[in-house]
């Protein structure tokens, strides 16, 4: 299907691409690993013709139709979400939009001289369209919406008045209802909730399409590829299954790596002391000779290079008291919606508490409400005694200042910490060398929250709100911040669309969705609307409602 054969690429002095070979089959679903800057995005650009290797082939059937899922949603205004959608389906999209064109002119009094030529037009268009299923795309690309989050009046609203994340899905979407014969996803996850992740891990599942995909959540990839190829010092390295093969196999290949390094560097050795301790014995000069030829000409093996990502040891915050939290009757609308009505909640100290909840149901407003950023409508939101609040949001990589540096952003925070101990910190958080030196301004959004979260942990609160903290971080890190937080011993509440962050972190689940009538079967309970606690793990939570989110099930 698509193709590079012995690829070669560079950017200025960083040479990506070194002999690179791939190939992606009719159908075929593939994920692209390896650590951030290492290439994976220039892969995918290749691929797609945005971008010529420096050297090598970069192979393309003629007629075949490539959709690719960029990180830049592009300039989108003056459409409706459902007709910018429909405008990435290709000709079918043009047509669409051309057909909606005539009826507007055909309709135009001002145009009546037109007529004639405007309805030959608009019959010939009307069939192209009919023939290639137009009527069908409509209602296509409001099932594709809908799965990505979208209600319909958003569909049928301006695209111009979403944010950045939500044009972003609107991009998928385009991306999803073309039809195509490729598809190359850049972070695909990256802007969704875990409901629509679901929806599009079980979308993949069934697209005839072939899928070449960069991703950092370890379950959507175990769910949807067959094959990983991992980008090493390079070079393009096949694993033949799921990111958990994969996992496995690069251990098995290490430690075959490395015993084949150790018994040739015992080898070498005992080939130079054979050499120093005959060089000036005239009886062994041909042997000598013979094994310095021998050494000359075999070519050395390296040992293996491993990334590893360790978790800071953060030091205890101090304890707080055993009433952490208190929601008593809260209310809280947006116009004349009601998003919390006499919500009660109570967080102890110690809990984990992941809240849940289809788009929209209010997690985000609860973790506002919790770190004082919003006052409620009604009733009290209370903070127990001896409490450090720690607030993560996405806004607040917008308070970091632009100008500094990342070792300025976290020595301005603590600039009574010992160099070393920073400078651990900061490696842990994958900013090591020189990266310290990166100003603000230019890092991306995974470096931003990778900064935040190292300040905000250096000296950690004893009560985390969290609002995704994995957003755009690639999986190393995701597993650092989760084996840095096993061993945290405050409180917790936070919103994650990870699953393997909720496997891991989750000791109480609130499902702001409450509970519709197939769960509340499964459950063995009454259907409802209002919030559902569960005072038990996100593990169980699944298990007894056999949802991973809510309303979603496996």
């Amino acid at each position: 299907m698509l193709s590079l054969q012995k690829v070669n690429k560079h950017y200025g002095r960083q040479l990506l691409l070194v002999d690179a070979s791939l190939q992606l089959d009719p159908r075929e679903k593939v994920g692209l690993v390896g650590p951030n800057g290492s290439g994976k995005s220039t892969v995918l650009r290749l691929l797609a013709g945005a971008e010529e290797p420096d050297s090598g082939e970069v192979g393309v059937p003629k007629n075949a139709r490539i959709a690719w899922f960029k990180q830049d949603a592009g300039d989108m205004r003056g459409r409706s979400v459902l007709e910018e959608v429909i405008a990435g389906s290709g000709r079918l999209g043009e047509l669409h939009h051309e057909i909606a064109d005539l009826e507007a002119a055909m309709a135009d009094p001002a145009r009546a001289a037109e007529l004639e030529d405007l309805l030959e037009r608009y019959g010939s268009a009307q069939g192209d369209y009919q023939q290639m299923g137009g009527y069908e795309i409509e209602a296509r690309a409001r099932e594709v919406l809908d799965g990505l989050g979208f209600t319909q009046p958003q569909m049928d609203g301006d695209v111009g008045a979403l944010s950045g994340g939500w044009r972003m899905r609107v991009s998928m979407a385009r991306v999803l209802i073309a039809e195509a014969d490729v598809l190359l996803l850049d972070e695909p996850t990256n802007h969704l909730d875990l409901e629509s992740i679901v929806w599009l891990e079980q979308w993949l599942q069934r697209t005839e399409a072939a899928v070449l995909m960069i991703c950092h959540d370890r379950d959507f990839m175990n769910r949807v590829v067959s094959r990983l190829v991992a980008l090493e010092e390079g070079a393009l390295v096949s694993y033949g299954g799921d990111y958990d093969f994969y996992e496995r196999e690069q251990l098995v290949r290490a430690e075959q790596q490395q015993a084949a390094y150790v018994r040739q560097q015992a080898m070498l050795r005992k080939e130079e002391r054979f050499i120093e301790r005959f060089e000036r014995h005239a009886a062994k000069a041909a042997q000598v000779q013979s094994r310095v030829k021998k050494l000359e000409k075999i070519e050395q093996l390296e040992p293996p290079r491993k990334r590893e990502v360790v978790p800071f040891e953060f030091r205890q915050p101090p304890r707080s008291g055993n009433d952490v939290a208190k929601l008593v009757g809260v209310t809280k609308r947006y116009g004349e919606r009601a998003v919390y009505d006499g919500f009660d909640l109570e967080i102890r100290r110690g809990e984990r508490w992941c809240v849940m909840g289809e788009n929209g149901a209010g997690k985000s407003t609860l973790l506002k409400l919790v770190a004082g950023k919003l006052e409620p409508d009604g009733g009290s939101v209370r903070l127990g005694a001896s409490l450090k609040l720690g607030y993560f949001a996405q806004s607040a990589l917008e308070l970091l200042d632009p100008e500094r540096t990342v070792w300025e952003s976290l020595d301005r925070e603590f600039p009574l910490a010992s160099h070393s101990v920073k400078r651990n910190l900061l490696g842990a958080f994958q900013f090591p060398g020189d990266d310290i030196d990166k100003h603000v301004r230019v890092l991306s959004g995974g470096e931003r929250s990778r900064l935040v979260l190292a300040i905000m942990l250096f000296d950690p609160p004893n009560f985390l709100v969290l609002d995704e903290p994995t957003n755009h971080l690639d999986l190393e890190t995701k597993q650092m911040l989760v084996d840095t937080l096993k061993g945290f011993e405050g409180t917790m509440l936070f919103v994650s669309h990870d699953r393997a962050f909720l496997r891991a972190l989750a000791t109480q689940v609130l499902d702001l969705s409450g509970l519709p009538a197939k769960e509340a079967a499964a459950a063995g309970a009454k259907p409802t609307r209002r919030p559902v606690v569960y005072p038990r793990s996100y593990v169980e939570w699944v298990e007894r409602t056999g949802c991973e989110a809510p309303g979603v099930h496996r």
